[in-house]
């Protein structure tokens, strides 16, 4: 995780607005394996108070990350 100090500098990005989907440069993206079972999840879509709603499968596509266990 990157400290919120550090967001607009290395991302480009506002608090807010950091979007898995459509990144300025491109990051890692890694998605709790939990979230497979969701019907849909809430992300951001790039600008502050903006989001989208979707699979967790179509959000893994459109990212292009992978699921993995991300807490204990």
């Amino acid at each position: 995780m990157l400290h919120l100090r550090d967001l607009t500098d290395v991302t480009g990005y506002v608090r807010g607005g950091c979007s898995p989907v459509g990144m300025k440069k491109a990051f890692p993206t890694f998605i709790d394996e939990s979230a497979r079972a969701l019907g849909r999840m809430i992300v951001s879509a790039g600008k502050r108070g903006l989001q989208m709603k979707l699979t967790p499968a179509a959000l893994a596509k459109a990212a292009d990350a992978v699921f993995v266990p991300l807490r204990k």
